[in-house]
């Protein structure tokens, strides 16, 4: 089984993200689950989602503790106490921002994970780019695809246009693309640096 945790602020389409995560799993004939943390729905208050998705039924239905991967779609979130309690040890995070994790002061969780399991992107600048709203959960989607492999892409965008009609759909398939894009390239450039350290020892 794979679980997901998504941390955001009301109106970032949080809960929207890891619904259409699950839609994204249904489309590959897997099992899924996806459910809010119930509290202030508040524009701008914190919030939690939570996705699983397996092969086979799940009967599960706590929040999820333990993650595989956290998504989290508003950096000033970073210094939430209990953030990334739980996060196994080979799990991955994937944070919405412009800045690299060095800068994001994130150094001992880098090297407690494996190498290219945390990466930032920027996902709020491609949602104004592709369709002038600040709504980073497509994107983010995207680039857990490209970060993850749990999801293809292709079922990330049957999601989104399945949950947005439209010119909305599509705007937001491209913000999804862009971002999954970006992660094979960092992931690229990260095995080619790798390659070059291993011939230079």
């Amino acid at each position: 089984m794979f679980q997901i945790r998504f941390h955001g602020r009301g109106g970032q389409g949080v809960v929207t993200a890891a619904e259409m995560l699950s839609v994204a799993a249904f489309q590959e004939g897997k099992n899924a689950q996806a459910f809010p943390s119930f509290g202030s729905e508040r524009m701008g208050a914190p919030v939690v989602s939570f996705c699983r998705i397996d092969d086979h039924e799940i009967r599960l239905r706590d929040p999820v503790y333990d993650p595989d991967a956290l998504i989290i779609q508003d950096p000033t979130l970073l210094l939430t106490p209990g953030l990334f309690d739980g996060l196994k040890p080979d799990g991955y995070v994937l944070i919405n921002s412009s800045r690299d994790i060095a800068a994001l002061g994130l150094g001992t969780l880098l090297q407690k994970l494996p190498a290219g399991h945390i990466l930032t992107i920027p996902a709020t600048e491609l949602a104004l780019k592709h369709f002038k709203k600040p709504l980073p959960n497509a994107a983010m989607l995207g680039g857990l695809s490209a970060l993850s492999h749990i999801v293809k892409i292709e079922s990330v965008a049957a999601a989104i246009t399945h949950n947005f009609a439209g010119a909305i759909g599509l705007a937001n398939v491209a913000a999804a693309k862009e971002a999954y894009d970006i992660v094979v390239a960092i992931q690229k450039a990260f095995v080619k640096s790798q390659r070059k350290e291993a011939i230079a020892c």
